[in-house]
């Protein structure tokens, strides 16, 4: 694609990096058939390529944000299919980063949607606030039908349970419960804190069999990826910043094998601080940290699984999309759940996105609801008994609608290394004595 910045411009590297994706971009079309917005709405500006050319035309001219790019790139789940899918290696996400950051900068929204954004902000990356909110969402339930729009999306998408707050959580070394091989520290996220707690205990009960001992690092919190994607920077660099100061400290004192990540939309954003933080005092520490994150079943495909007896029962996989496109990991939770014995089962669209993708589904709930269906229909269709996914946000788009058991593939793993029966499935296990 040829470009017209000016020199001057071209000099601040966030332009500059910009202006290199924009000439890769050689206007194939190939990812409008893997992009979901554009299978849903038909629209060539709802499309990576449309979205390219509004990017290009914005940040060319150097001028603000209108309404008619907003509307286009909200619509974008950022779900880097098209990233998979491109023959000339365009570098959409970061190109799709600088116009949400400068959407964010330069346009106002309307009251409703600055409000909506503003509570998603200061409600989803913190624990006890997201608890406190699905307190709020089931005492409104009985009003439900007087909540405007979308906010009445989120009293629906409330989960019906929480958890007990998980004390395995809290600050401490898990040791090795077999020789030790590794030291690793294990993010706990901040929505995985509060409405599924399972998933961590899971983790830690699988790498501390497998030899590894397991840190959860004093200061850690949300890794800044929900508010990243909403272009609110500011925020999102001081979440990530106090990331990287809590793993940096731990691999300055005791040392760290890697950085263990068990919702791949985390990982996706940590895998990318060396890029977050170029040219700041933390870039030294974000490199060192990005190049230690890793998804769990990376690193559990390394260790390989031991003593590992599934029972016969048939695994729907969801591949999330900031795993196997964000994070290019698209063969090692399979693998792994077939070495435990378990049947693995593909759904037809396993490169779609199920709707989730951080807020979307509560940004643009009527898209993420079609996805959504699409997802479960295709899923369903393999006739699981339980499905299995690596990412919260999926887990809870999928698990609403499905009718089957949805779980982490680390707790999979786990029980069939010798770990309790996760708790979503012990009707289907019942069953089975």
């Amino acid at each position: 694609m040829q470009t017209h910045f000016t020199p001057e411009r071209l000099t601040d590297p966030t332009i500059a990096r910009s202006e290199k994706i924009l000439r890769s971009c050689v206007h194939c079309g190939f990812c409008t058939a893997t992009c979901p917005s554009y299978q849903v709405l038909g629209d060539e500006l709802d499309s990576p390529r449309g979205r390219i050319y509004l990017i290009k035309d914005m940040l060319e001219n150097d001028r603000p944000a209108d309404a008619k790019l907003v509307k286009h790139i909200d619509r974008c789940l950022g779900c880097l299919a098209c990233m998979t899918t491109c023959p000339s290696g365009v570098d959409y996400m970061h190109l799709l980063d600088h116009a949400r950051a400068h959407i964010e900068t330069t346009y106002k929204r309307p009251l409703s949607d600055r409000v909506l954004r503003f509570m998603l902000a200061k409600i989803l990356p913190y624990p006890n606030r997201f608890r406190a909110a699905v307190l709020g969402a089931w005492l409104a339930r009985p009003v439900r039908r007087l909540i405007p729009g979308r906010l009445r999306g989120m009293v629906d998408f409330a989960p019906n349970h929480l958890p007990a707050r998980s004390r395995l959580e809290d600050p401490q070394t898990h040791p090795a419960t077999t020789p030790r091989k590794m030291r690793v520290a294990l993010l706990t996220g901040c929505a995985q804190r509060a409405v599924n707690t399972d998933i961590t205990a899971s983790a830690i009960r699988l790498l501390t069999r497998h030899g590894a001992d397991v840190v959860i690092p004093k200061g850690m919190g949300c890794c800044g990826a929900l508010t990243h994607h909403m272009g609110r920077g500011k925020e999102s660099h001081a979440m990530a910043a106090a990331n990287i100061r809590a793993f940096a400290a731990e691999i300055d004192t005791g040392g760290l094998d890697a950085i263990i990540i068990t919702t791949s939309g985390c990982g996706t954003t940590i895998k990318d601080y060396g890029i977050m933080f170029e040219g700041t005092p933390l870039a030294a520490d974000a490199v060192r940290v990005a190049n230690l994150a890793r998804d769990i079943t990376e690193v559990m495909a390394d260790i390989g699984l031991q003593n590992a007896q599934a029972p016969a029962l048939r695994v729907g996989y969801h591949a999330a999309c900031s795993l196997q496109h964000g994070q290019r990991i698209k063969d090692a939770p399979k693998d792994l759940l077939r070495a435990a014995g378990f049947t693995v089962l593909e759904p037809a669209d396993s490169h779609l996105c199920c709707g989730s993708a951080g807020t979307y589904n509560l940004l643009q709930p009527a898209i993420a609801a079609e996805l959504g269906r699409r997802k479960v229909a295709t899923l369903l269709a393999t006739q699981p008994d339980v499905i299995a996914a690596g990412n919260i946000g999926c887990m809870m788009q999928i698990g609403t609608n499905a009718g089957v058991p949805i779980v982490h593939t680390a707790e999979l793993l786990d029980w069939a290394t010798g770990g309790p029966v996760p708790p979503r499935l012990t009707d289907i296990v019942s069953t089975m004595r």
